[in-house]
Order: structure tokens, then C-alpha cells, then sequence
């Protein structure tokens, strides 16, 4: 046979079955019809696979060279790539969700949907190595597919994401993971017959896409693919397969009952299985040579139960994975269903009307071509030609990167990146990606308010020794290096920082303004400018000074008959803005009862604000500093001096007038600042480039600067 007879590129699949293995070679000249060119089926000599699972990898890699050379042979080519798929013994499913928030509007590309998958299938490792922990299970799991079950733009509904503007994507996806020795036995046994693996599917995954086209998948239908050591089932609903799963019961169950009842070995007992589908009457020898003749139906009626018990579990699987109800209606293929009663015991368990559980095989493979003339389409050929259609949407298989001089294998969707290997690897996103310090979260005035930490560096990648990005593509036996990403330094914010903090409060006394700092309250305690913030920390700026503490700020003693806005008034009476109070003076006008080296030596004042708080008399020493005595000995001046400075503020030269000394909080009479609206987090006061608050002392021709910083 000339190999020209064919396309430059047909697909090689593999059903690697528990008592047989079905090769099948074919190719695609259209979306819609698969063109079969050969097939090759050969049973196991052995009982080298169990349940699903290859046993006996030698002998599995045997039967594959076998068939590998037969389809050479008949084709005249060399096939050295091989789709195959794996039954789902120890099937595990996960169905979780995941969303992606855009910072703005943005149309959604194929980018965007990979990485929300991606985003989801992390959350799908997360469960499943959360159970296995739980279970004290220390086997790895490995995705072998997953498949979006719903999309959501803006939180509805859609079928396809591409091209939509979103605020925010998500998806519901299930996730199905098979062990590592299924995985590792089957790669085994095909690289041992001489071939690569060009991509990996589920049996059931593999079924369905045959034997319930798109159009169908509205409907509540489940797929049941009967074998020889193992049931797989899918479920459809509302355009989507919503469910995996499988029962560790099929056709090798049929034969051993046999078996048993004949007392023949297993592959004359799979003979007389085989020979109910065609013939009335079988002829067979026991292990002890006697001769026997028996008719179909006597066989019929001794795998009666052992059918009845399949079919049981099949339906209390189907209905599990269907939300504890039945389906519409079941497809049936594979090799195990074509025993005589099988369908109807199972629409008997399902409580469904027998023409809504069928046999599939002719009607699903009509778009599908047999070039060779012997073959009859067949339920069982339903799985070895979705193996092959399968490599068509997916195009995938396993490889192995090493992460770190870790070995990790990844299941290959030909979108693979850093991202993926490192979610393999067990490093998650947040180690990739510039980590924050730890925020601080306070309240000034009972507003909420919170400072960012840091930003920390982001995680440095080498792919083959060379520094690439995170997204960078991946390829089989890459090799890579992470050095996690690190956390910022965590935020740190102090009392003067805050922009409210540097707001004044204005008394008059005796006539005479004055301007002070206001009061700042940490959690009811008085803190000085220094105080670092802590997280949860509910600070007050207060908008009033009581009377002991103005006259604290001032150097002042208390004496009777003080006046706050002409009423006498008591040593905690409050004082707030632009109130006004009278202090009792000599006849000459000084203040009463004033001895200015004795009050600005002593600490009476300061003590007065707490006697038992030495924090307290710490801060607010801080606080007023040489102010109050700047303001105390203005007052006492008899008469007023007019000595003038010049000064730059912001760029703007104005004239301080009024005063023998200034300070800079004086600047406020006389240029334009704002200091009730925050236009910014910290308010930025310097004197000639050096760092200032408001009671430093200002000289002729000095250079200012005020103004809001963010």
C-alpha cells in the first residue's frame, strides 16, 4: 500500500483496554468527518491490566509493538507518536470556581480565559491536596483534564468569553485527576514500545465527545462506556459536561461469573461471553477436559445477577454525579454493554422507559470513514476514534520540566508557562509576584484610614539558565529556577505624618492671639509627633485644650478668677477655637503673679497635665517647647515693637511685622495657606531645606517652604 494514498499527517491512537488494546490510525480532512485508514485490536495474552490499570508493563508494551508493526505494515508508514487515554479507576473530579477582577473595563482575549482556567485549577490542586491530607494519603494526583462547565462575564451567564468587555470574568470548571502510577504506567509502556506520547485524554472524555455531539449536550443524558475492567460515565446538562466518574465493575465481572459456574479459565470464559452475541449454542471444555454444549440462553440467565449488580452500581453512580436524581436518558458503549440484558437492566435501575437507555455505535460514527471494508461500526469503536478525534481540540500530553531540581510532570495544553510549572511545583501566585509589606489600618477622628506596606521584589525566573518572565512559554525537559518573590517592608507611619496633625488651634488671650498645636489622643493616651502608628489604633485629634493646658502651654500659672469668654472658669473647663480668655494682670498691664525664670524652669505646668503620666508631661514638653515662653514674654511686653523681617514662603517674599521675635506659625498672618482642607497626607514644613514644625524660629531673610505632600 503507497503511502501517498494518505495526508502527510495521520493521528495514532491507542485504547489501551483491560483485556484488549484497539489501535487505531486515521486522519481529518474536515471539521466534521474522520477518515479511519487502518485498525488493529489485540488482546492480552495475560490478565496484564486489572480494573484499568496496567499491571504488567512488559507485556502491555509487547501487545503495543505488536500493533505498532501490524499498522506499519499495513500502511506503509512509521508511526512513532501515539494519542491514548486513561480509564478513570481512582477518577478523582473537583469542580471549583474562580474569578479575575479587571481594573478597569477590558476586552477579554484567549490570555485572559487561560489564566482564569489556570486560576481555577489551582483551586482544584488546593482541594484535592487538602483531602488527600485529610485522609493521611500521601499519593500525588496529577490533572489529567479539566473543562469549563460555565463562563460568567460581569457575573452572567455566557457561553464564550472572547471578545466581550468585562469588569470581571469567572468560571465554574471541573477538574478531573487521575494518580501518578496510573499516569507513569501507561508512558511507561507506550515509550517502551518505541513511541511518544503526543496526547492524553479520559476514556470518558474521549466517548463523549463521539457518542454525545454539542447539540445534545443540553439535555440531562449520561454516557456509560463499558469495558472489560471498568464503567466510565459522563454527564451532560445545559450544554456542558458537568460530571465524571466510574465504577471499578464491567465486562471482566460477566466473565469470571462464568468462569466460576463452567469451571473454565478466564479466556474460554471470555469465549463463551462473546459467543452469546452471535451464536444459540456453544461448545466448550472444563479444566478437567470434559466436553460441554450449552445454549446462549443458559449463559444468559447465569450472568443474570452479576448484569443486575453491574447495572445497580452504574445507576446509583449516574444519579450521585447527577445531583441524587436520575437522567433523561443513556447512551451505552463499549464492549461490556453489548451483553444481552444489559441495557435494560440498566434503564430498570434508573427507572427509565428501555427506549431511553440505547446502545450507541452505527448512528454516532455515521460522519466517521472506514477505508477498510471488514470493519463494522461498532459501540466498541466508539472510544479508540474519540482517542484519536481527540488529538485534534486538544493536541495534549504530559511533560516533564524540572522546577528547582524538582522533576515535575504537567499536563501539556500548549499553552504552558512558568505559572503552570510553578502551581505543579507547589510554589502559589502570590510567591511570583512583588508581595506587600504588612498595612497598618487606623482611624483619625473615627475615619477609617489604612497605609500600604511596601512593595517587595518580584520573584526571579531562569528558564535554561537564561532570566525570562513569569508567563514565559515551557517546553519538555526545560529546566527552571525560582527564587521567590519577597515582601516589602512593612508601612510605618508616625503621628507627624498625618495631615490633620499639623492643624492649629487659635485662642485669644487677654486680646492677644495665640496659636497651638493641636492635642493628639492613641487610644485615649497622649502621644507625642513620634509616636509610631500601630495597626488598629484609633487616634483623636482633639479640637479643644482645656484650660490647665493652655496655661501648661504657656509657662502660666493657675490663679482665680480666669475668664473664658467672660465667664469664670475652672482649671478642666475646655477651650476651643477662638475662645477667649482673661487673665488677671497687673496694674501695669503684665501678667499677675509671673515670675518668668521660675516658670520656665519649673515643670508645675506640664505637670498639671497628668501628675501620674510621664508620657504625657514627655509629649506635651515636646510639643510646646520654647513656644510658651516666646508667647508668655510677648505679653508681658508693655509696649509693642515693630521690628520687621523679610522671609521667602514658597518662592513669594513677604514681610513679618508686629513682633521683636518670630516663629513660624507666625508665617500664617501674613501668607495665604489653607490649613483646613488636607490636600494631602503630610503637611511639609522646612526652614531654608531643613525639616521644621511650627514653633521653630524664623529670621530675617530666610527661605520657607509649606506645602501638602502626598
Amino acid at each position: 500500500m503507497e503511502q501517498t494514498r494518505y495526508p502527510k499527517h495521520m493521528v495514532f491512537g491507542l485504547d489501551i483496554g483491560t483485556r484488549s488494546i484497539v489501535g487505531t490510525v486515521g486522519y481529518r480532512e474536515n471539521e466534521h468527518n474522520f477518515t479511519v485508514a487502518a485498525i488493529c485490536v489485540k488482546e492480552h495474552e495475560t490478565r496484564a491490566m486489572l480494573d484499568g490499570q496496567i499491571h504488567d508493563i512488559g507485556k502491555v508494551a509487547e501487545s503495543i509493538s505488536y500493533i505498532k508493526r501490524e499498522l506499519e505494515k499495513e500502511l506503509n508508514v512509521t508511526l512513532t507518536d501515539v494519542c491514548i487515554a486513561a480509564a478513570g479507576r481512582v477518577l478523582k473530579t473537583v469542580t471549583v470556581n474562580a474569578e479575575y477582577e479587571f481594573q478597569t473595563e477590558t476586552t477579554v482575549t484567549d490570555v485572559h480565559i487561560h489564566s482564569l482556567d489556570l486560576l481555577a485549577v489551582e483551586k482544584a490542586y488546593d482541594q484535592i491536596r487538602e483531602e488527600m491530607q485529610h485522609e493521611d494519603n500521601d499519593i500525588d494526583f496529577y490533572c489529567v483534564a479539566y473543562t469549563p462547565v460555565h463562563y460568567y462575564l460581569n457575573d452572567y451567564p455566557i457561553m464564550k468569553l472572547d471578545d466581550h468587555k468585562a469588569s470581571k470574568i469567572s468560571v465554574e470548571l471541573l477538574a478531573t485527576f487521575l494518580p501518578e502510577e496510573v499516569i507513569d504506567g501507561l508512558y511507561s509502556a507506550v515509550e517502551k514500545a518505541g513511541l511518544q506520547v503526543a496526547n492524553m485524554t479520559l476514556e470518558p472524555i474521549a466517548a463523549i465527545n463521539v457518542a454525545i455531539p454539542e447539540k445534545f449536550r443540553m439535555l440531562n443524558i449520561a454516557l456509560v462506556d463499558v469495558g472489560a475492567g471498568t464503567s466510565d460515565i459522563s454527564i451532560t446538562r445545559d450544554g456542558s459536561i458537568i460530571a465524571y466518574g466510574m465504577i471499578p465493575y464491567a465486562g471482566d465481572e460477566l466473565t469470571e461469573t462464568i468462569m466460576h459456574r463452567y469451571l473454565v479459565e478466564f479466556a474460554v470464559a471470555e469465549k463463551i461471553k462473546l459467543a452469546c452475541l452471535k451464536k444459540k449454542s456453544i461448545s466448550y471444555k472444563d479444566i478437567m477436559g470434559i466436553s460441554h454444549k450449552i445454549s446462549t440462553d443458559e449463559v444468559k440467565a447465569v450472568v443474570k445477577d452479576t448484569v443486575s449488580f453491574i447495572t445497580k452500581n452504574v445507576a446509583d453512580k449516574i444519579i450521585e454525579l447527577n445531583g441524587g436524581k436520575s437522567v433523561s436518558a443513556v447512551f451505552v458503549v463499549g464492549g461490556g454493554g453489548k451483553i444481552p440484558g444489559f441495557v435494560n437492566s440498566l434503564a430498570e435501575n434508573l427507572d427509565l422507559p428501555d427506549d431511553r437507555v440505547a446502545l450507541r455505535g452505527e448512528e454516532v460514527l455515521g460522519e466517521v470513514q472506514f477505508l477498510p471494508a471488514n470493519i463494522k461500526k461498532d459501540p466498541l469503536l466508539v472510544t479508540p476514534i474519540g482517542i484519536c478525534l481527540n488529538y485534534y481540540e486538544h493536541k495534549n500530553n504530559f511533560i516533564f520540566v524540572h522546577v528547582n531540581g524538582e522533576r515535575i510532570k504537567l499536563y501539556d495544553n500548549n499553552k504552558l508557562s512558568i505559572v503552570d510549572a510553578a502551581i505543579q511545583y507547589g510554589l502559589p501566585n502570590e510567591k511570583l509576584f512583588p508581595r506587600r509589606g504588612r498595612e497598618i489600618r487606623y482611624t483619625v477622628n473615627g475615619q477609617a484610614r489604612m497605609v500600604r506596606g511596601a512593595l517587595g521584589e518580584a520573584a526571579v525566573v531562569k528558564l535554561n539558565g537564561k532570566e525570562v518572565g513569569i508567563n514565559a512559554p515551557i517546553a519538555q525537559n526545560d529546566r527552571i529556577e525560582i527564587t521567590e518573590s519577597t515582601i516589602g517592608e512593612a508601612a510605618e507611619l508616625y503621628i507627624n505624618q498625618i495631615a490633620e496633625y499639623k492643624s492649629t488651634i487659635e485662642f485669644l488671650f487677654n486680646n492677644k492671639k495665640i496659636v497651638c498645636p493641636k492635642f493628639v489622643m492613641v487610644n485615649h493616651e497622649l502621644e507625642s509627633e513620634f509616636y509610631s502608628i500601630q495597626d488598629e489604633d484609633a487616634i483623636e485629634i482633639l479640637n479643644y485644650y482645656t484650660l490647665d493646658q493652655v496655661l501648661a502651654f504657656m509657662d502660666l500659672p493657675y490663679q482665680d478668677e480666669i475668664k473664658v469668654n467672660n465667664v469664670y472658669a475652672s482649671i478642666d473647663d475646655k477651650v476651643y477655637e477662638n475662645f477667649s480668655i482673661t487673665y488677671d494682670t497687673n496694674d501695669d498691664g503684665s501678667l499677675r503673679n509671673l515670675d518668668v525664670n521660675k516658670i520656665a524652669s519649673s515643670q508645675e505646668g506640664i505637670t498639671a497635665l497628668s501628675k501620674s503620666d510621664e508620657n504625657t508631661e514627655q509629649t506635651f514638653s515636646s510639643m510646646k517647647s520654647e513656644t510658651g515662653k516666646e508667647i508668655m514674654n510677648s505679653l508681658n511686653e508693655i509696649k509693642t515693637t515693630n521690628e520687621e523681617i523679610h522671609v521667602l514662603v514658597n518662592g513669594q517674599r513677604i514681610t513679618l511685622k508686629g513682633k521683636e521675635r518670630y516663629i513660624f506659625v507666625d508665617i500664617l498672618d501674613f501668607y495665604e495657606f489653607d490649613m483646613t482642607v488636607a490636600k494631602g497626607t503630610t503637611l511639609i514644613l522646612k526652614v531654608n531645606n531643613q525639616s521644621a514644625d511650627f514653633s521653630s524660629a524664623i529670621e530675617n531673610e530666610d527661605v520657607i517652604d509649606l506645602y501638602w505632600e502626598e
